[in-house]
């Protein structure tokens, strides 16, 4: 494993989101500041959204870390393909209802639980992950059931986390009283190319990093230009270049090892991680035709003029 080679203490860039590795770029924190802002507002819905492996979990799980946990009971669900009666079901069984026998009772039972919650002196919160997945009419039932009050108060308050397309979803005319309960709302976008760098350096010294491997300047530029700066694309290709660079004793991570290790990925996962640098392509072809030519003249028993 490459942390004993370089000497690091955990993993650096697992895919699983961990709050103890939150990078704080301008985005994350503008992201962050929304979703504490909504918190405040105690009611209606916030909207996070962002590609995939852009930070919106890890984002939310350093959120709960900071959380007074004795203060709210939540609820997340994480598989939104369902019809909106099955989402119901879903909230249902989040705040611990079990199976009722139609949906009205259902509504009850929910109702009930949400103001015995508030009895308590806890705030409901639901989460609902991989939001693009849900149909008009699942969306339809969420905004019912933020609705929900005991004299006055809101009883639940809902946070949507999803991809870009949840957007375009988001501005059909049906939710229009949807978005009128929107209170906060923010689209997480890519790292800057500073700021992929800095994501990088920040892993590794979470973790003991002492600046070995060395890496190259024009390597940090080539992972941008491979990932597009999503966080956890960057967090693929760089555990892979780590692994490369243990098992070829390598101490410094190069723009070359960077666009080989990128090359390996493609071929794994049969999809480009992201455009290739400018050049890369030629410059690949006009390799394999030159090792082409070597094979021919050593075929042929020549040796290739000067």
């Amino acid at each position: 494993m490459y942390t004993a080679y370089y000497q690091l203490q955990g993993l650096p860039f697992q895919l699983t989101p961990d709050c103890h590795f939150f990078f704080g770029s301008q985005g994350h924190r503008r992201a962050l500041s929304h979703l504490v802002y909504g918190l405040e507002q105690k009611e209606g819905f916030v909207i996070i959204t962002g590609e995939v492996g852009a930070g919106k979990t890890t984002l939310v799980e350093l959120l709960w870390s900071q959380l007074d946990r004795s203060a709210f009971t939540i609820a997340r669900i994480n598989m939104t393909l369902v019809s909106g009666d099955d989402l119901l079901r879903m909230v249902g069984a989040g705040f611990g209802i079990d199976a009722a026998p139609d949906k009205a009772t259902l509504l009850r039972q929910l109702e009930a639980c949400l103001r015995s919650i508030r009895a308590q002196g806890r705030r409901a919160l639901l989460v609902v992950d991989e939001v693009q997945g849900l149909g008009l009419t699942a969306l339809e039932e969420l905004r019912m059931i933020s609705n929900m009050a005991d004299q006055g108060h809101p009883l639940l308050q809902i946070i949507l986390l999803g991809q870009p397309e949840f957007r375009h979803t988001l501005a059909r005319a049906e939710l229009n009283q949807l978005r009128q309960r929107v209170l906060a709302s923010y689209h997480l976008g890519p790292l800057s190319p500073m700021e992929t760098q800095a994501y990088i350096e920040h892993r590794l010294t979470t973790v003991g990093w002492q600046n070995h491997p060395r890496w190259e300047e024009d390597a940090f530029a080539r992972i941008h230009q491979h990932t597009g700066g999503i966080p956890r694309r960057i967090n693929r290709l760089c555990a892979r270049l780590l692994l490369q660079g243990a098992l070829e004793e390598s101490d410094v991570m190069t723009a070359v090892a960077v666009d080989h290790t990128a090359a390996e990925l493609e071929v794994d996962i049969g999809v480009d991680p992201a455009p290739a640098p400018p050049g890369a392509e030629f410059s690949g072809r006009l390799e394999a035709l030159q090792a082409k030519l070597e094979r021919l003249f050593e075929f042929l028993g020549v040796g290739r003029s000067a």
